[in-house]
């Protein structure tokens, strides 16, 4: 946790050859008509190959941050390159791969679960066209990684949360991203469906070797899946391997969830200067972007 954020935080070694997989520098954004910012100047970087978890409580900013770098949503501050591009072009590329957090919409459909893995590459091709052997095979492919190849016919509406959730895995990796994003993927999934979850997922990284962003506000399924942990509550507050997620961290991160029990308490998660708080993005008249005035920086009497 000793990298400064005015750059950005390195989550795992650089390759030099494809230089950075996802890269966020002084990001921020709010919505409009919102007085303070959703994200507020995260840097961060996370290598090809890398598997990291973000951990944040709910309203901490996690899934705007993933709307960013999906290019869904466009910085009100600094910038978000996938692969060097800019996230629209490599959406187009089909570099990203995305499973959405609210996924009830299909079960109100009577598909199955190989129709629903195959939807986006359906979606590209004239209805009346005969499904190409080379998209039935990727999506054959992904259904085995993820477990789900015997269920193929089964529809989706008689699939557990954990089964549909891999289904939505499988249809993400059939498009043969290079990024795979996953929000919040262990929603309503018991203990025992978050352990399988986090053996799917090492097995499906050493199979294909994508980089993997896990959203979540769960612990468990962050620490279980994830090479490095970045934990963000608007700003980013640690960036660390699992193991380093110390109380002081975590009760950081997750004050504003025990405010209405305790009361307002600040934890030091860690030393000012190992992780410093980066001056928010001003405009020309010095104000912040977010909209509301920031102290200047004080030195603590004792850590």
């Amino acid at each position: 946790m000793g990298a400064s954020m005015a750059e950005p935080v390195s989550t795992a070694r650089s390759t030099a050859d494809q230089g950075p997989a996802i890269e966020f520098l002084q990001v921020s954004y709010r919505f409009p008509e919102a007085r303070a910012c959703a994200i507020e100047g995260v840097s961060l970087v996370v290598d090809p190959g890398e598997r990291l978890g973000i951990l944040g409580p709910n309203g901490g900013g996690k899934s705007t941050l993933l709307r960013l770098a999906l290019g869904l949503l466009t910085p009100t501050e600094g910038r978000v390159r996938i692969f060097g591009l800019d996230p629209h072009q490599a959406r187009e590329r089909g570099w990203l791969g995305w499973v959405p957090q609210r996924i009830e919409a299909e079960l109100r459909f009577p598909l199955r679960v190989r129709e629903v893995a195959m939807m986006p590459a359906l979606a590209r091709l004239s209805p009346w066209v005969r499904v190409p052997d080379a998209i039935a095979a990727n999506v054959d492919e992904a259904l085995g990684l993820v477990g789900m190849r015997e269920l193929a016919e089964r529809p989706v509406g008689r699939l557990s949360g954990g089964q549909l959730q891999r289904v939505m895995i499988a249809r993400a990796v059939a498009q043969k991203p290079r990024v795979l994003l996953l929000d919040e993927p262990t929603v309503g999934v018991d203990v025992v469906g978050q352990e399988r979850f986090a053996e799917m997922m090492r097995g499906l990284h050493s199979a294909l070797g994508l980089t993997i962003v896990t959203v979540s506000h769960d612990l468990r399924t962050v620490a279980a899946s994830s090479d490095r942990v970045a934990c963000l509550n608007r700003t980013l507050h640690a960036h660390t391997s699992p193991e380093g997620l110390t109380p002081q961290v975590l009760a950081e991160v997750f004050r504003h969830d025990v405010l209405g029990i305790f009361g307002d308490l600040h934890i030091h998660a860690h030393r000012p200067e190992d992780c410093p708080t980066p001056e928010p993005p001003r405009d020309a008249e010095g104000a912040s972007c977010c909209g509301h005035d920031h102290p200047p920086p004080t030195t603590p009497s004792g850590v």
